[in-house]
């Protein structure tokens, strides 16, 4: 066979899978469809969604993998940023050198025991295959009675083929959706020209500030105690406790003139974005109800009012595709547009020696638990941590399908904790009671995943000290009330 193992995709989540196979002794070879490293953050049109003012909706500490910290102080990087560290991590770990660009793969299937790899340039057996090409690669647009009869001068398409304002400028424009895509590119067209922006949702989400008192928000909704509490706790009190966390960050949406949304957090949904209620405060960006029809340039909304548009913005989601799997693969996994079987996002007993990478729906950042779910697949398959089992795997599969059709979105800290404890690298609390506190409420830094386990680092406790103390909200070991009285009602009994 040529090679061990088949990596698809140089985004984050090919780049660090390819990292920690080869700590584990396996030779990986990445296949990228692109001319270069990055995957989204390469910012190429057609090939990312990312546009060159974006930055992360996720603080840096959040945005990094274990083995690099984050170049700079900017609290949330912009997407250059983000591709240039992508860049010195595959430099120092010797990833670039693997990588097969210009190599899109065209099939994967079974072939002898193996997987046969396809690309234009021929086909290769490997023992292994890690599919990494990313989840939000295919946005949806959803069907509107005679969308295809519009005929603004900017045109109707995906917020994915977004770019920049200019196009915009003096314009009235509709954004369809309540995606962090739908809200940011609102949020700029209305500071950076446009003659209105309208945005037209089925629903109203909560939408949670980047910052809540100097410290980013995403290390306050996405932490370990919120993934036991959600293993733990009824739905009831999870949704009240995340809805207490958003609205005294930010307020509810209606507090700024947007609609109300659902009483339950969880229903409604969230999405981070820091100017996009303050603009909708200030007059400059206006909440419509769903579109009901197009006629050229006229939008009619359910509520029976109309208005003429120049350009419309869909940030309206994504499907899942992967093309190049086998139609067999397919059939095992039932995989559709919006679900594949799989063992905690990652493998299925019938497919030995395939395993998929951030395939998830996610909520919050997504390179912590990138990193975990790359570890798992190394030390599995390196040896280091028995497999899980057939009927393990198919009882994981079997709870999933259960809550098909239901929303499936995925926090971060839910995903990060289950690929830690599988990993073998969840740090116990006990074990560091310097950190009790900061593990349970301070930010799921990939440091705290390098504290015990396969492969911790001796420099972890002081670079998760320094994580944890870099906006001042978790810098003693002491609970405050309302911490002692949540994790009160995680004791058995309560």
């Amino acid at each position: 066979m040529a090679g061990d193992v088949a990596v698809i995709g140089a985004g984050p989540g090919g780049l660090v899978a390819a990292r920690w196979l080869i700590a584990q002794g396996f030779e990986p070879t990445i296949y990228e469809r692109g001319t270069s490293l990055g995957g989204q953050w390469t910012g190429e049109p057609g090939r990312s969604g990312v546009w060159p003012t974006m930055h992360t909706n996720t603080s840096r500490i959040l945005t990094a993998f274990s083995d690099l910290e984050p170049g700079s102080g900017v609290v949330f990087p912009g997407n250059d940023e983000i591709l240039g560290y992508l860049h010195r991590y595959a430099e120092m770990l010797g990833l670039a050198t693997r990588i097969r660009f210009a190599a899109a793969v065209t099939s994967i299937r079974r072939d002898d025991g193996g997987w046969l790899v396809s690309t234009a340039r021929g086909e290769q057996t490997y023992e292994r295959v890690v599919v990494a090409t990313g989840r939000f690669q295919s946005p949806v647009v959803p069907a509107v009675d005679g969308l295809e009869t519009f005929s603004g001068p900017a045109g109707a398409m995906a917020t994915f083929d977004y770019r920049e304002p200019t196009p915009y400028r003096g314009k009235r424009v509709l954004v369809a959706g309540c995606a962090v895509s739908a809200l940011e590119i609102a949020a700029e067209l209305a500071q950076r020209g446009a003659a209105r922006v309208v945005v037209t949702q089925r629903r109203q989400r909560y939408v949670l500030p980047k910052f809540a008192g100097g410290v980013p928000s995403d290390h306050r909704i996405f932490t370990r105690y919120g993934a036991l509490a959600d293993e733990t706790l009824p739905v009831a009190e999870i949704d009240r406790q995340l809805k207490e966390i958003v609205v005294e960050a930010g307020g509810s949406p209606q507090q700024y003139g947007a609609p109300a949304p659902d009483t339950s957090l969880m229903a409604a949904g969230i999405t981070l974005s820091q100017y996009y209620l303050p603009l909708v405060g200030e007059g400059r960006i206006e909440v419509r109800p769903w579109m009901r029809s197009v006629a050229g340039t006229t939008v009619t909304f359910t509520d029976g009012s109309a208005e003429q548009f120049d350009g419309i913005l869909f940030g309206t989601g994504f499907k899942l595709s992967m093309p190049f799997l086998d139609n067999g693969i397919r059939v095992t996994m039932d995989m559709d547009a919006g679900h594949l079987d799989t063992d905690r996002h990652t493998f299925h007993p019938d497919l030995p020696g395939l395993a998929f990478m951030g395939m998830w729906d996610q909520s919050g950042g997504y390179f912590v638990p990138l990193e975990l779910q790359a570890r798992w697949i190394a030390y599995t398959w390196g040896g280091v941590i028995a497999p899980p089992s057939d009927a393990e795997q198919r009882a994981t599969i079997s709870a999933y399908r259960s809550r098909r059709g239901l929303p499936q979105k995925t926090r971060m800290n839910l995903a990060a904790v289950t690929f830690a404890r599988a990993a073998g690298v969840e740090p116990a609390l006990d074990n560091w009671p310097e950190f009790r506190r900061a593990l349970l409420f301070g930010p799921l830094a990939p440091s705290c995943f390098r504290l015990e386990g396969p492969d911790a680092l001796p420099e972890a406790p002081t670079r998760f000290a320094r994580d944890v103390a870099a906006f001042g909200a978790i810098t003693s070991a002491a609970l405050t009330d309302r911490e002692r009285a949540q994790c009160a009602l995680l004791e058995p009994g309560n």
